[in-house]
């Protein structure tokens, strides 16, 4: 496995994700930003954040498989979130768990994900953006 995901002693405790990946792959996948669309361009979730967030998830699994890989082979996960606050996060892992299921993968073993709010993305009715990056063996 090219990736170990780790919660070191020493850094605070996080559930949803872990602090640490260790990668020891040779070949690199940068996945760009995915925001909630299907693959003919059709809005997914207009107004609902936790529709995006699973939408986006998806899409990440699906660029990962086109390049041979999948969520376990990700190191680092970045999001951004249109008028970020705190009260919204029970919506953003509802999203997610939502797409593990899916996927069929454990939501509560994500790798080191930093999570960035913004004023807006490229479309107003985009809410998440999520980039990726992966390693393989």
């Amino acid at each position: 496995m090219a990736i170990t995901l780790a919660n070191p002693e020493g850094l605070p405790k996080v559930d949803i994700y872990r602090q640490v990946a260790v990668a020891t792959g040779s070949k690199l996948i940068f996945i760009a930003g995915q925001v909630a669309r299907t693959a003919d361009g059709a809005k997914v979730g207009e107004g609902d954040f936790t529709a995006q967030v699973e939408q986006c998830y998806l899409n990440v699994a699906t660029a990962l498989a086109a390049a041979g890989a999948s969520f376990e082979h990700v190191a680092r996960l970045t999001v951004y979130l249109v008028d970020w606050t705190p009260e919204k996060m029970p919506l953003f892992v509802a999203g997610v768990a939502r797409a593990a299921e899916q996927l069929g993968v454990e939501p509560a073993v994500l790798p080191p994900l930093t999570g960035i709010g913004v004023a807006a993305l490229a479309e107003p009715d985009m809410l998440v953006e999520i980039e990726a990056t992966a390693v393989l063996d």
